[in-house]
């Protein structure tokens, strides 16, 4: 590794952030104390796109962000600051779109093509199934939204679906010459009608020069028109090409390619033919080769074939050019889950360390009480675990309905080759996937041809036994034979090889399922603390204490020590921030009840009744938007300012339309309910406008005023344990001040740098900041401070030794400790409060409680550090190293301490 991994900045580019503004960036960057910035993706995506994860050319930079020139001058920049590159690179998936030069070629020659193999396309559907049409195919050709079209800049003949292109088999061709009038025609229909893939170069060229004649060009204008106006003879070329233009509701239940979950626009990439990972991997390696990457962050790991194979793949390219470039993947794990240590990679990009947090902060001894807060208030009792286990099943046989289809039928050819199975019918075998699916308590196993995992044996035959108890499907046999399927329990060879394509494809299936049955739908529906509803959260862990919090530090320590934390992400439901003051709530559901109930009363003439028991918004969107609005406002807001409120109704608006879609209960995606959202809408603005609610908004942000002050001593704790933990903090742009961000687009709003560089550079140290705290530049000292100090000794606070620190007296329930030493002797000690609304009680004015409140609280610290003479990093004072060290003293100045020794 070429720069020790001190921490990472996440930088997004597009929306107005190119490779240019991140070269400016590169002295605030230094400054801040990252060592690496975290690039989103770089490369030439889809027209338009907003995020890159849309690639459609691996080895090329995107042009708009500055092209390959833009990016040399970055990666310069960097080099000379010291600074290391990480990108965030997608192997899964690339973009189906006319710019993706791969795709198109597959389009024009079908399993001919080069790049037949390339894509995870099913050959033995009789086309490429093309779900764009507005409207279904018959009505699409009848209304003129199809047509062939000359393509003047590609010089070209393509084919048109309101206004998307795609691209024609030449040999098709002879369909449109058939129509012009011009003596070259029977030369271009014979020389067209046989071409090869390898005559592709050469027929462009050839038509190229026909075109150039005004002549020909005129001929073919008119002859094109005229095929337009048959609609017969539009349809027969439509059908000679290898694709089908279809209706996008088709795509969930037709599929002729794998999709990057149920977007039809994201084609599944086969990463595990080692001809296309080497074209996909050229400029990553040319970047290492050139020592301009540092590292690299895989976007969903799970949907590669294998991953494990596929990593080391990865690592042994690097290896043979003797660069140590580290690897992180997006990976989230669930429950007792942990990171495959046989992957040898960095680790994860840090979900899992989001939920250990999330459960330090939340008050668990309160559950009950807010469960019934939140109950009485939405009418109902929920059940998490019924949710999700109905919602999985709802996306598995209606979303991904394809996909369902593809495995059934893979599993029936096994099946019908045996005596004991060959009578299985296709429903039961259907379910028994879906029962199987709905069971899976992970994203997905890795079972491949390496063999099956002990730990996924294990996980496979619970998910079999608890589907088989549950009775969705009435015969044992199917579910019992789908576990042998997952389990490659096969002797003849045959067998296997169909158990290895239906495992493949269900373990790349399952993930999807996950996601947007419980990230996508259930966390939009199940709001009873939505700082829960995270990715990789569980909102049923309510709360863990002290011990379980060092316990998950101590698995990361010895699982990924190198692995990045996280606390926002461009993936995130919400800003770090804005969880951090809804942590607070778990403390005092009472209070929080009786704020929500004087909110609903004085909004209830905002609230629509729109018949058949339909109420806009629904208790529970309602009961969210409460939480939401706390987590959004500034914490300098001013009630009077209109300007200000209106801006945030807005962006709250467009939240309220994005989680009601998700939650798929009274308005979706595909089929939105516009009375509803209308209604939600307006509730929302009134609910921000003093014009139309009165007193509400300025009445709301007084009451909620300790959960505000709680959420930012939360924030201080939860950003100084980040940078002292285990593992490498990982920064998402501009959350070094306070992000009360909602979910994205609202989380990649461009960022003001330069007025964060203005405050970084102002001299003050973290105490003076504390004394302007709402203003958020405190936090952006304290991480200043923190990472100055990691830089010292970057490996401490890595592989370095973790050590639950002991904490006795009155309000040792209050704070978390623990001490990182490494061989070389150095230490550091982190001390942080937690259950902050109790600790600073409900007068608080300032995110710092009084020193006299700890008493006759002290920090243990164990013998072999005891000795040692500190150095607080935050306040610049000498602290003498004792048994025991009282937290009046040691928090005195701030309410953190992290205490430095060589």
């Amino acid at each position: 590794m070429s720069r020790p991994l001190v921490a990472t900045y996440r930088l997004q580019f597009r929306e107005g952030t190119g490779f240019a503004q991140a070269q400016d960036l590169v002295p605030y960057l230094g400054q801040l104390g990252a060592s690496h910035l975290y690039a989103s993706p770089i490369f030439a995506a889809s027209a338009g796109s907003t995020h890159g994860y849309d690639v459609v050319d691996y080895n090329r930079f995107e042009p708009d962000l500055g092209g390959d020139g833009g990016f040399n001058q970055m990666s310069d920049a960097l080099i000379r600051a010291d600074l290391g590159l990480v990108l965030d690179f997608v192997p899964n998936h690339m973009g189906v779109s006319p710019r993706n030069s791969w795709w198109e070629d597959v389009l024009r020659w079908g399993r001919e093509s080069w790049h037949a193999e390339t894509f995870d396309i099913s050959w033995d559907a009789e086309k490429i199934l093309i779900p764009t049409l507005g409207k279904p195919y018959g009505e699409a050709l009848e209304s003129g939204d199809l047509a062939i079209v000359y393509d003047e800049e590609r010089r070209e003949i393509r084919f048109s679906a309101s206004g998307y292109t795609l691209p024609v088999d030449p040999r098709t061709l002879s369909h449109v010459f058939a129509f012009v009038e011009h003596e070259e025609r029977d030369r271009l229909v014979r020389r067209f009608s046989s071409a090869v893939p390898a005559d592709g170069e050469e027929l462009g060229e050839r038509f190229a020069e026909h075109v150039a004649d005004p002549a020909f060009l005129a001929a073919l204008r008119k002859g094109i028109e005229a095929i337009n106006a048959d609609k017969a003879a539009l349809h027969a070329f439509h059908e000679a090409q290898t694709w089908r233009l279809a209706w996008w509701r088709l795509a969930r239940e037709k599929l002729s390619y794998r999709r990057f979950f149920e977007i039809a626009d994201l084609i599944g990439v086969r990463q595990e033919m080692r001809r296309v990972f080497r074209e996909s991997h050229q400029t990553i390696m040319r970047l290492a080769r050139e020592r301009r990457l540092d590292g690299i962050r895989i976007d969903h790991v799970d949907g590669v074939a294998d991953p494990k194979g596929y990593l080391h793949e990865l690592d042994q390219n690097f290896q043979s050019l003797r660069r140590d470039v580290f690897i992180h993947v997006e990976k989230i794990l669930t429950g007792p889950e942990r990171l495959r240590t046989s992957w040898n990679i960095a680790g994860t990009t840090g979900y899992e360390f989001i939920q250990a947090v999330a459960n330090l902060f939340v008050d668990g001894r309160q559950e009950e009480a807010m469960t019934r807060a939140y109950q009485d208030f939405v009418g109902e009792t929920e059940d998490l675990r019924a949710m999700i286990a109905e919602q999985k099943r709802a996306i598995f046989t209606h979303n991904l309905a394809g996909e369902l289809s593809v495995l059934t039928t893979e599993a029936l050819n096994v099946a019908e080759r045996g005596l004991s199975t060959r009578d299985f019918g296709r429903d039961d075998l259907s379910r028994s996937i879906v029962e199987v699916a709905t069971e899976l308590p992970v994203y997905r196993t890795y079972v491949g041809v390496d063999g099956v995992p002990e730990k996924d044996v294990e996980v496979i035959d619970q998910a079999v036994a608890r589907a088989q108890a549950g009775r969705e499907v009435e015969a044992q046999e199917p579910v019992a034979f789908v576990g042998r399927l997952l389990k490659l329990a096969f002797e003849d060879g045959r067998d296997v090889t169909g158990a290895l394509k239906f495992t493949r494809r269900f373990q790349q299936t399952t993930g999807a399922v996950m996601a947007k049955a419980v990230e996508d739908t259930v966390f939009y529906r199940y709001n009873r603390l939505i700082a829960l509803n995270e990715v990789g959260g569980e909102p049923d862990h309510y709360g863990a204490d002290t011990a379980a919090f060092h316990d998950q530090m101590l698995i990361r320590l010895e699982d990924q020590p190198d692995g990045l934390m996280a606390l926002s992400t461009h993936d995130t439901k919400r800003g770090e921030d804005a969880r951090a003051r809804i942590y607070a709530l778990s403390e005092a559901p009472e209070a929080w009840s009786e704020i929500v109930e004087r909110a609903a009363e004085a909004l209830k003439g905002f609230r629509v009744d729109l018949g058949n028991g339909r109420l806009s918004p629904d208790p529970a969107t309602e009961w969210g938007f409460y939480q939401s609005l706390l987590g959004v406002l500034p914490a300098d807001f001013d009630p009077a300012d209109e300007t200000a409120a209106a801006a945030i109704a807005k962006r709250l608006q467009a939240f309220a339309e994005k989680a009601v879609r998700e939650a798929k209960r009274f308005t979706s995606w595909t089929a939105p309910a516009e009375d509803y959202e209308a209604a939600l809408k307006s509730f929302v603005e009134a609910a921000l406008s003093p014009a139309q609610s009165g007193s509400f908004l300025a009445a709301f942000w007084r009451e909620v005023q300790p959960f505000v002050v709680a959420g930012a001593l939360n924030s201080l704790a939860q950003t100084l344990i980040r940078l002292a933990a285990p593992g490498v903090p990982d920064i998402y742009q501009g959350t070094e001040f306070y992000d009360l961000s909602l979910v994205d687009p609202d989380n990649r709003r461009k960022v003001d740098f330069e007025a964060r560089a203005r405050a970084m550079a102002n001299g003050e140290g973290v105490e003076q900041a504390l004394a302007h705290w709402r203003d958020g530049e405190v936090k952006a000292k304290l991480t200043a401070a923190a990472l100055k100090a990691r830089r010292q000794a970057p490996t401490l606070f890595t592989t370095g030794k973790y050590l639950p620190l002991e904490v006795t007296g009155p309000m040792a329930q209050h704070v978390v400790a623990f001490a990182r030493t490494d061989d070389e002797g150095r230490v550091a000690v982190a001390v942080a409060p937690r259950l902050a609304h109790e600790l600073l009680g409900n007068k608080a004015e300032r995110p710092m409680p009084d020193p006299d409140r700890w008493a006759d609280t002290a920090l243990r610290l164990p013998s072999q550090i005891a000795g040692a003479r500190f150095e607080n990093v935050l306040t610049l004072q000498e602290v003498r190293g004792a048994p025991s060290l009282l937290l009046r003293d040691l928090l005195a100045d701030l309410p953190v301490a992290l205490l430095l020794a060589d």
